[in-house]
């Protein structure tokens, strides 16, 4: 069976658009709080029944269209030889990165071996989720990698990752392949697409992002033409257009609340999904100002026909932040449902 998921990443047509959040799984949603009183985040990520239990907890409550595969992207940068803690909260990498460092990397095949948890727990919800529901894998971005190996965190304006460019050709030698094999553990495992989360590289100015990772890029679409989505906080068209996106084999591109998403629905021969991009400041909100949000964000949509909306994967801006009530997750897919029904 089809459902509007993979409709919608096959292009065609439809009346009402599947829904997925990033995030969905996580923080605000009470069947994730009660797993993570009785294990510890890592066990939820590490321990394929377990990860599929959080992914699936979404899907039973709020009916989206998609589960993602629940895990963490800096998983590669343990995998490759540094020590990730989440025992205190964030997560915290023993960096900095250096080039003392990746020399000492393990090996391709010990890395990957170090990642095989990830395609089970894929596996694991697969084998949960109903035959029309979609299925979403993810890694890291190379460069958001690198910036959390070098930096510890990505925010903030990035300057050691900005100056350190020669550091990044020789990390990204070696996490780009890793994240090829992963990406394909993925698909192995049951993935309909898997997303690459670069949340970093929008802090790039578009020169830069076209000179330091728009090959990288390249590389790992191109291993899996069609199938892969990106996503990045902060991308403009400049970037993309620097990068010479659209002659690469990329199914699509999620979006930011700040990119304006009836210009991408709108863009001459689109031939990708686009993903988004409700603010999720706004999904906060509940009751009457919520419904205004809504209605500012579905009305011009809803304006659309069809053909105009096709591969529009309704979600957010980013992901579904600590605190939003669960509540107005609901009334957002009641809302989405019912303006396009």
């Amino acid at each position: 069976m089809t459902g509007r998921f993979r409709r919608a990443l096959a292009g065609e047509p439809l009346d009402v658009p599947p829904i997925w959040l990033m995030r969905q799984a996580g923080r605000y949603h009470t069947p994730y709080q009660h797993l993570r009183a009785r294990h510890s985040f890592e066990a939820l990520c590490r321990t394929p029944a377990l990860a599929a239990e959080v992914a699936m907890g979404p899907i039973e409550d709020f009916d989206f269209d998609a589960a993602i595969l629940f895990s963490d992207l800096l998983f590669p940068l343990e995998a490759l030889g540094m020590h990730l803690d989440y025992d205190a909260g964030p997560p915290r990498l023993d960096g900095p990165l250096t080039r003392e460092r990746v020399a000492a990397f393990r090996s391709h095949a010990d890395a990957l071996a170090r990642l095989a948890f990830q395609g089970e727990a894929m596996a694991a919800t697969r084998d949960r989720l109903a035959p029309e529901k979609g299925l979403i894998g993810f890694v890291g971005g190379p460069w958001t990698l690198f910036v959390y190996g070098i930096e510890g965190t990505h925010a903030g304006r990035l300057e050691r990752a900005k100056a350190s460019t020669d550091l990044y050709r020789a990390f990204a030698d070696r996490a780009v392949p890793l994240l090829v094999d992963n990406i394909r553990l993925q698909f192995e495992g049951g993935a309909d697409i898997v997303m690459v989360f670069d949340t970093a590289a929008g802090e790039l100015s578009p020169e830069a992002y076209a000179g330091t990772l728009a090959a990288d890029l390249g590389a790992i679409a191109s291993a899996f033409p069609g199938r892969l989505g990106y996503y990045a906080k902060g991308l403009r068209p400049a970037h993309l257009d620097a990068a010479g996106f659209g002659g690469t084999p990329w199914a699509g591109i999620g979006l930011d609340m700040h990119a304006d998403l009836g210009a991408a629905l709108a863009a001459p021969g689109r031939q990708t999904f686009v993903q988004g991009n409700f603010d999720p400041e706004s999904l906060r909100l509940t009751g009457a100002a919520l419904d205004r949000a809504l209605d500012a964000f579905l009305d011009p949509l809803a304006r659309l026909d069809p053909q105009a909306r096709r591969g529009w994967i309704c979600g957010l801006g980013h992901g579904v932040l600590p605190g939003t009530p669960e509540a107005s997750v609901r009334r957002f897919v009641e809302r989405v449902r019912r303006t396009f029904s």
